[in-house]
């Protein structure tokens, strides 16, 4: 399906592969099959057609929507079973990189802040009544501050230096649930 995506793409775009000179992909944190499958689709057409490829972090191009008047941000990703994917930069600094921590954790991390963070993302809207009381300004639940874009993974490609495209990886930051169902099997 994602394969048929992207030819339709190039079709709406009236262009071909042959004007492609390099391709992002979304590394995550997110789904595993998710990751999985967007990272390996992007390294097998980088391969495939000698397209330079860079690896973008969602988190970090995430935190790009945040509007230049905000020097501390949160990009914050809900990554279910009562977790968040988050990390924080103030003025590009990373002061926080990118974890899985209880939405308290990062209420800790918001509230440590010398500045009032900016926290964006679907996470932040999640867990709204555990992040705001750490003084945290959350968007509205609607606002597209929350979304992640592939404007901001392509703008953040071309400031990067793509490597061999074997070298793109997941970031996973957590156990599968697959694998953490059988740890816990195992050990009964």
């Amino acid at each position: 399906m994602l394969l048929g995506l992207i030819e339709e793409l190039l079709q709406e775009a009236d262009a071909g592969w042959d004007q492609i000179d390099l391709l992002a992909v979304g590394v995550g944190p997110g789904t595993f099959t998710g990751l999985r499958i967007g990272v390996a689709t992007a390294r097998a057409l980088a391969s495939a057609r000698g397209i330079p490829l860079v690896g973008i972090s969602t988190l970090e191009s995430l935190a790009r929507n945040a509007p230049l008047e905000h020097s501390t941000v949160a990009a914050v990703l809900d990554a279910r079973r009562g977790e968040v994917f988050a990390a924080i930069w103030a003025e590009g600094d990373v002061l926080l990189p990118p974890a899985a921590l209880t939405p308290e954790e990062l209420a800790k991390r918001l509230a440590e802040q010398a500045e009032t963070p900016l926290a964006i993302g679907d996470g932040a809207v999640e867990f709204r009544a555990v992040l705001e009381p750490s003084g945290a300004v959350i968007p509205e639940d609607q606002a597209v501050l929350h979304r992640v874009t592939a404007i901001n993974h392509c703008v953040l490609a071309r400031d990067r230096h793509a490597g061999d495209p074997n070298e793109v990886l997941p970031e996973y930051l957590r156990l599968p649930d697959a694998e953490i169902t059988r740890r816990s099997r195992s050990s009964r």
